[in-house]
């Protein structure tokens, strides 16, 4: 062999010993799916790239011909599974065709003919191709509904009626609620901001209210309220601050100085305004807010010192009545619900950590004195007392986390709940637990008596917490105004219901849900209620081509993992085998809940499409790996165990994510969709958010593709035809014309915006401000931060 053949041969022969490796790496595991009954592409694949690395090293010049028959192959596979959609195929067919660039743009062959004279260049350029209409396909959605929806879209967008409002949103400009008005609807009938002139916002302020004490991993989700001519919010240590509307500048801050001994983390979503009649001077009109060491605390508006004829001191302990309060294992997270006199609040408890938890009670307090009024405990159906010295509230019942809403008018409040602690197992649960876990229960404001209930899950085993606030919302009839309830959950269902009565007024159907698999000794609800008559956002079943990955190879990992786990559809219950729950934890809808614009009758959700991959563990196992109930344990840990200690079974609940990080299954994990409350017809639904700020290992992409990401927040609508929104990973606040979807303004935030926006007027300038706090999102990977910032057009000469 001469020195001219040795050196042409060399680099074929390491080119030869990637597509060997290649080919081994894809068709070991390739093998192993074929054995659990999935695709027998990454098998044969493997091997055809393995084989064309022994025909190059032989200098055979069969080995393009075997890789390209492979790639074309591959882009058929591709097509049949996917079809053009973009994110799906790009896993499937950029490594193989990328690996394939070395026939052609590598060394002379061994045979000395061009390398671009072979069939490999034809077999690439269809994959150009393909890629190229693909990106078309992905480009065009910037302009249409998302197709997954298409079979649900109606054109005709509603005509504005301006109805009646039967909710107290104060005077005109202010934010007095958690959701401008008490039930809930996040509408403001400002009207200065239009998709006309929206693309001229610009920054006015930004304050910063200090990042967390003691290393915490506080984030700020607080929604400010505004009255008269200031904004009123919370961080997420508790502390409050007064900034004046127009610039931001700090009125006063009162310092919460809560203990956080063994507790690893808080979370304040806003404050509560109230306002005594006929009276003035300190503490007529306050501000009220609880904390996350478990205190109810009123402020004078004005000056933020503690009100001394509140509680004690200006101070009300939630501690009363709670059996082990142990630090961490509960605090009141949403704003409290202040209606005709009377503070309502329910609690955050801990997930999943032990039975015996602290009890979900729902309480009742006077406004003005802060003295205890009644108490909703599932445990005591008939005794609305606080329990005597020595007694205490029903451990471990279903607890509401979830901010509430009320009709002063019908005198009722409507509590979302959640199920009783821990949350993967449930036979020990209790028949009074099963009636109202995860449920919307409106409670008689004057007693706390139950007027009526309606369960959205029953024996709920997935963590399906309605986290929602109940959206409250006049619908108009050919027969009259309808007075109806919405209420968004985690399962992506939205249930539509008569707020006097409960009963539903879109459809709602028992249907059969799966039973197989479920842990010995626990029982399983057959059927579930599904609302059939509203637009669900469930999302598709799964199956195993959605699995996805930013490669081939953690695409082939997440088909293993999805094979290797039950998964019989929506409501497939844990069990001592890997089983997959979609939506997960996230949802469907949490916490951020939906907005109403209410002149059009229009529903706005943004929703989530990511799964959670579980598995019950025995205790014995759970014990020789040291697993303790713990409060300063993060009941979200990725790979986390939570202890459900005094129950036969720990719990793995994770997300079903890949090595990489990224979810496994494909695009959009993110969606933002309008609802016509009178047709119940969805009006339009989009991807929501881009790939920029995301990416594999936490890397940015700095693709500006529409992706859909995971979110957690909520939207306000605008009587000027706008929602505002920011909750997604990338740090963006957004204008969309509520009536295309069609995103008319940007902005990036200098952190998550994690938290629900709202609007405001000022008459120092006459002008509509946007205000969001952006604080990020441990859970979400979004950037933390400390702002709260505003936007509104420039101030006019």
């Amino acid at each position: 062999m001469t020195e001219l053949q040795t050196s042409r041969r060399w680099p074929w022969r390491l080119y030869a010993l990637l597509l060997g490796l290649f080919g081994l790496v894809i068709a070991t595991p390739g093998a192993y799916l074929v054995l659990l009954g999935g695709s027998p592409y990454y098998l044969l694949a493997g091997l055809s790239a393995a084989g064309s690395g022994v025909l190059l090293w032989r200098g055979s010049a069969l080995a393009r011909s075997a890789y390209a028959l492979m790639l074309a192959l591959t882009l058929v596979w591709a097509l049949w599974e996917v079809g053009f959609d973009l994110w799906a195929l790009l896993p499937r067919i950029v490594g193989p065709a990328g690996l394939g660039l070395g026939f052609l743009f590598g060394p002379s062959s061994p045979n000395g003919r061009p390398a671009w004279r072979t069939a490999g260049l034809a077999a690439i350029a269809v994959a150009v191709s393909i890629g190229a209409g693909a990106g078309a396909h992905m480009l065009a959605q910037l302009e249409d509904p998302d197709p997954l929806f298409q079979a649900g879209v109606t054109r005709s967008v509603p005509g504005v009626q301006r109805l009646p409002q039967t909710a107290d949103f104060g005077p005109v400009g202010e934010w007095r609620s958690y959701g401008n008005d008490v039930g809930g609807s996040r509408f403001s009938p400002l009207d200065q901001l239009t998709p006309g002139n929206v693309g001229k916002l610009q920054k006015i302020w930004e304050t910063h209210v200090g990042k967390p004490p003691y290393g915490l991993a506080n984030s700020i989700e607080t929604t400010p309220l505004k009255i008269g001519n200031a904004l009123y919010l919370c961080t997420g240590y508790n502390d409050v601050l007064s900034l004046d509307a127009e610039t931001g500048r700090v009125n006063w801050r009162f310092k919460a100085k809560i203990d956080m001994r063994g507790r690893p983390h808080g979370t304040c979503r806003g404050v509560a305004f109230y306002e005594l009649r006929d009276e003035t001077g300190a503490c007529a009109r306050r501000i009220i807010t609880n904390t996350t060491d478990a205190r109810l605390i009123a402020l004078d508006i004005d000056t933020g010192a503690p009100c001394p004829g509140f509680g004690t001191n200006g101070a009300t302990d939630l501690n009363v009545g709670m059996a082990n309060p142990d630090a961490g294992y509960y605090y009141v997270s949403s704003a409290p619900t202040i209606v005709n006199g009377k503070i309502v609040l329910g609690g955050w408890v801990s997930d999943g950590q032990y039975w015996g938890e602290p009890s979900g009670v729902i309480r009742a307090y006077d406004a003005i004195t802060g003295k205890f009024a009644w108490a909703f405990d599932v445990g005591r159906p008939d005794d609305r007392s606080e329990p005597k010295a020595g007694a205490s509230y029903t451990p471990s019942t279903p607890n509401s986390w979830a901010p509430m809403s009320a009709d002063p008018a019908l005198g009722l409040v409507y509590v979302p709940t959640g199920n009783s602690s821990p949350d993967y197992y449930g036979a020990q649960r209790r028949s009074f637990d099963d009636r109202y876990s995860s449920s919307v229960v409106a409670l008689d404001i004057a007693t706390g008596n139950v007027r009526w209930t309606f369960q959205t899950v029953r024996h709920d085993l997935w963590d399906y917490d309605v986290a929602s606030q109940p959206t409250l919302v006049d619908i108009p009839t050919a027969g009259g105004i309808r007075k109806a309830l919405v209420q968004p959950t985690k399962r992506g269902e939205i249930f539509l219901l008569d707020r006097m009565t409960g009963k539903p007024i879109a459809t709602v159907e028992d249907r059969a849900v799966p039973t197989r698999g479920a842990a010995p000794g626990e029982r399983i609800s057959p059927t579930q209620p599904f609302s059939v008559g509203m637009p669900s956002f469930s999302g598709p079943r799964w199956r195993e081509r959605d699995m996805w990955g930013v490669t081939a190879l953690d695409q082939l990992w997440c088909r293993i993992q999805f094979r290797s786990a039950r998964y019989d559809g929506t409501m497939t219950p844990p069990g001592l085998t890997p089983s997959i729950a979609y939506p997960g934890f996230l949802g469907g809808i949490d916490w951020g809940s939906a907005s109403v614009d209410k002149d059009r009758s229009l529903l706005i959700v943004n929703s989530n499409r990511v799964g959670n991959y579980d598995q019950l563990i025995p205790r014995e196992e759970a014990s020789k790996l040291g697993v303790k109930p713990s409060s300063k344990g993060s009941p979200r840990a990725i790979n986390g165990i939570v202890a459900q200690a005094n129950t036969p079974y720990a719990a793995q609940i994770k997300p079903f994510l890949s090595p990489l990080g990224v979810p496994c299954n494909r695009p959009p994990y993110g969606l933002i969709s309008a609802i016509d409350l009178r047709t119940h017809k969805l009006l339009w639904s989009r991807s929501f958010g881009t790939a920029e700020d995301s990416g594999p290992l936490g890397l940015r992409s700095r693709l500006p593709l529409p992706m859909g990401l995971p979110n957690a927040g909520g939207s306000v609508a605008t009587r000027g035809g706008l929602v505002f929104i920011g909750a997604t990973q990338s740090p963006v606040l957004r204008a969309i014309d509520v009536t295309t979807g069609r995103d008319v303004w940007r902005t990036r935030l200098p952190a998550g915006g994690q938290a629900t926006p709202m609007t405001y007027w000022s008459d120092a300038s006459r002008r509509q401000f946007v205000v969001i706090a952006a604080g990020g999102n441990f859970g979400l990977r979004s950037p933390l931060g400390d702002s709260i910032v505003a936007y509104a057009l420039p101030r006019q000469p």
